[in-house]
């Protein structure tokens, strides 16, 4: 497939013109009409005034203009293409903005969807502060008081117990038998369950 300067060339050639004359009658100078001729990027004069040249130039050859420049478009995008320094550039636009700030929303809204569901069908934390089984009687009444989520169910042996705001809760227990064992259990909405028990042994 020809390129646009090998085309350019050959035209020119074949009318016996050279490029100081070509530069005489189109008044275009002569470094760019070398410079397009043999594909020295470098000499290219800025767009769209490249684009005219070439479409001029190609005219006065008896060319057409139009087919010439998308033959020169094609070939510049493959040089763009093929080059390895152009090919490492990156440029932060607008667009790619929106797309950072499109993926970065998407992992943090992931992120918290797996966050809850995890938490949603996880066991309800708890935490009870058990007192001290020392000098306890058969009369004595024990604190039984902790933590757990906020949203969770208490039951202290099956006796529903309140919990506040902040996951807290407590209940007095009075001792009946020799051997008393206490459970303590927190349910989650998912139906998860955490329980820690204890026996006491009043004298």
């Amino acid at each position: 497939m020809f390129r646009t300067s090998i085309i350019l060339k050959n035209a020119r050639e074949d009318k016996d013109l050279s490029i100081a004359e070509v530069s005489k009658k189109l008044k275009i100078s002569p470094k760019y009409l070398e410079a397009i001729e043999s594909e020295n990027r470098s000499a290219f004069p800025s767009e769209p005034y490249c684009s005219l040249i070439i479409k001029d130039y190609a005219n006065f050859l008896g060319l057409n203009g139009d087919d010439i420049i998308s033959l020169f478009r094609r070939d510049f995008a493959v040089k763009q293409n093929s080059s390895p320094v152009n090919s490492q550039k990156f440029s932060l636009t607008p667009q790619t903005f929106f797309i950072i700030g499109l993926c970065l929303t998407l992992i943090i809204f992931v992120s918290y969807v797996v966050t809850e569901y995890l938490k949603y069908n996880q066991a309800p934390s708890l935490k009870v502060n058990w007192p001290e089984d020392t000098s306890l009687t058969l009369s004595s009444k024990i604190e039984i008081s902790g933590t757990t989520d906020a949203e969770a169910t208490v039951r202290i042996n099956s006796d529903l117990i309140i919990v506040d705001q902040f996951g807290s809760f407590k209940k007095i227990i009075a001792l009946s038998s020799p051997e008393q064992k206490i459970v303590v259990e927190s349910l989650s909405h998912s139906g998860k369950t955490s329980s820690l028990e204890k026996t006491y042994h009043p004298k």
